[in-house]
This record gives structure tokens, sequence and C-alpha cells, in this order.
């Protein structure tokens, strides 16, 4: 994340993560504050195992896109509404925006969890363990939804 400030937005993709059993790296990192430390990250997450990045940034949200110039793996953005933002429509933007060649698949307005869900289904991809635990999540939220909609009709 860009910010501590983020942390509660963000806190909701790593509890997502931790309910897969999904090992979770979390940091600040911010694009404008701390560059080389944001190019270091990004141009070494691969060779360290990671394999999505979550980045939520806030205001003018430059965090997503720019790991995802330097970075191999895919990147998920966080729009996050900030205390310096436009309604979070600045972050919405320039997180979504992004040029040809550098992907960010974006989640919305402050939704980390989403981010994490869609994370645990990319590792899903290539890891079965993942995957059972994302159908069940699946029908939990199937289950969910007709158990209210049966308790409506009483």
């Amino acid at each position: 994340m860009g910010s501590i400030s983020d942390m509660p937005v963000m806190q909701e993709a790593i509890d997502i993560l931790k309910g897969f059993d999904i090992e979770t790296e979390v940091d600040i990192v911010s694009a404008h504050r701390t560059p080389e430390k944001l190019f270091d990250f990004s141009k070494n997450a691969h060779t360290r195992g990671i394999s999505v990045i979550i980045a939520g940034a806030g205001g003018a949200a430059h965090l997503p896109g720019m790991v995802a110039s330097m970075s191999p793996l895919p990147v998920i953005g966080v729009p996050v509404k900030s205390s310096n933002s436009i309604d979070g429509w600045d972050s919405v933007l320039s997180i979504l925006q992004m040029p040809g060649g550098v992907p960010v698949a974006t989640v919305a307005l402050n939704g980390a969890k989403n981010a994490g869900i869609l994370a645990a289904q990319i590792i899903a991809s290539h890891d079965k363990y993942v995957l059972d635990k994302i159908v069940f999540y699946k029908e939990s939220l199937k289950e969910a939804v007709n158990k209210a909609s049966n308790e409506l009709k009483k």
C-alpha cells in the first residue's frame, strides 16, 4: 500500500488471503516518497516467490501502475478513497486507465476484499488446494443468499 492510512481498507484483502491459507507479505511502498523501494520491490517480487501483487493507493494512485510497469506478475489495483481524494474518483481513474501493455486489474473503490478473492483465484489456477477453498467459498456465498431468501419467505 502507498500509505499506512490505506491499511483499514487493505486489511480486507489480507483477511481473505489468510482465510484461504495464502501467505501474505504486507508493506508500505510509496510511488512518490520511496521510489527506490518501489523499483526494488517491483523488479524483484517474482524472484522472491510472490505470485500476485495487490497494490492499494489513494489520491493520484500511481502505485499499482508503476508496479505493473516493472513487474512480470499480475497486479491488482485497489483504489482507496483517501483524505486527499476527490471522492475516490482520482484513484479509480488513475488505476483503471492504464496504457496498452501495462495492465492492472482494478477492483471497486475500497474493494480490497475482491482484490484478495481475485488474487486467490489467480493462484488457484495452478494450486488445487487454493482452488478447493475458492469452490467452498463460492458455495458458501450461494448458501448464504439461499438462506436469506428462505428466511424472507417465512
